[in-house]
């Protein structure tokens, strides 16, 4: 497992030791950065379900500038650590060790605009768009925000949802990956989002 491609291209990323966290494989991030357009200008990527860290990781080198990385397990808090000091992505990302929805309770007060958020929840997980629905209510989301979301290739998530569009699906094998591109009515009034850049204490 490495980054692919960015300013830490071909640095080696380390797996969580164990059977219970699944990476994305090499293959089914390079498609997805793919999908999403291989760089970015700059914005704020949150991974919720992070595991090893990889898929923010990626978005960091690929142009992020800052990603926030979460996880409920602390083995894996301690290799997204390592794996973000090897990628050098030390300075834009920071690592919270809890669960997907209080994470998104602490997150939402500091009134943060993501512009990318990774989901990649276990298996056995299957309402990560009960999590979108969230991002929104909170206000979560900037315009044009992209979701991804990766899954059991035997589960479909809907194609149509109140301020998504789903944009893109695609199985490679037992996995399955299907990305929603954020519609917010009110952009179309002109109202102006602001990112904010403050840090966040560690019991987040």
């Amino acid at each position: 497992m490495r980054v692919i491609a960015g300013v830490a291209r071909g640095r080696a990323l380390k797996a969580v030791p164990g059977t219970n966290t699944r990476p994305t494989t090499d293959k089914v991030k390079e498609a997805i950065f793919s999908m999403i357009g291989p760089y970015f200008d700059g914005g704020t990527a949150l991974d919720l379900f992070a595991g090893t860290g990889g898929l923010g990781i990626e978005a960091w080198s690929r142009g992020a500038d800052k990603i926030i990385l979460v996880d409920k397990e602390k083995i894996s808090i301690d290799i997204i650590r390592l794996n973000v000091k090897t990628a050098g992505a030390d300075s834009a990302a920071e690592i919270y060790r809890n669960d997907a929805e209080r994470a998104l309770k602490a997150l939402a007060k500091r009134d943060l605009k993501f512009t990318l958020v990774f989901l990649d929840p276990p298996y056995r997980m299957t309402e990560m768009d009960k999590l979108m629905v969230e991002l929104t209510e909170k206000d979560m989301l900037a315009p044009d925000a992209l979701i991804v979301v990766e899954h059991d290739a035997s589960f479909k998530y809907p194609e149509e949802m109140t301020n998504f569009e789903q944009i893109k699906y695609a199985k490679y094998g037992d996995i399955a990956v299907t990305i929603y591109q954020y519609e917010n009515e009110k952009d179309s009034e002109g109202m102006e989002h602001n990112t904010d850049g403050s840090k966040v204490d560690d019991n987040i």
